[in-house]
């Protein structure tokens, strides 16, 4: 295991509506020091935009990719048809079904194409997970989770003190 990764994280939204579900993802990706690139690219608007980012993603230092998009949500599987960089899929809750259109279109991929696949609206989770998949070779980064874990563990034993004292006499 190398000590520190110089791998980025991209961040794909596919339209700017799906801005605030990307913010989730950077305050985890900036919390963790984790280097990161977001843009505006529509699988269905700018095809070639986005076949292009895909296709060079290894060779401009991407790690992995999180795709978030809503409605027809087909952003993250277009991306992984065109790279071998793992691709972590958000679906967004962005029409009156819910974000099940969405979801449906982010898991239902063909074998060989996979798509790593978050919660609707889940930002936060992609970047964990995308945090993981570099740190698997990356140990700082992998030690750094393991501290963001503990911290994590001591919040809710700090919250389950505080519920046992209040409710428990």
């Amino acid at each position: 295991m190398s000590k520190k990764t110089n791998k980025k994280v991209a961040i794909i939204i596919g339209s700017a509506s799906d801005l605030n579900i990307a913010e989730k993802s950077i305050e985890v990706l900036a919390g963790l020091g984790l280097d990161f690139e977001i843009n505006i690219i529509s699988a269905h608007r700018t095809p070639e935009s986005a076949r292009e980012f895909a296709i060079n993603a290894r060779k401009n230092n991407f790690g992995v990719i999180i795709a978030i998009a809503g409605k027809a949500a087909h952003l993250a599987g277009v991306l992984a048809a065109h790279t071998r960089v793992p691709v972590i899929g958000v679906p967004v809750k962005s029409s009156d079904l819910g974000g099940m259109d969405a979801l449906l279109s982010t898991v239902q991929m063909p074998s060989g194409v996979p798509v790593a696949c978050v919660a609707i609206d889940g930002g936060a989770n992609a970047a964990w997970l995308a945090a993981r998949i570099l740190a698997l070779s990356d140990s700082e980064l992998a030690d750094k989770l393991e501290s963001e874990a503990f911290a994590m563990a001591e919040n809710i034993e700090a919250k389950n003190h505080e519920l046992r004292e209040k409710y428990h006499k």
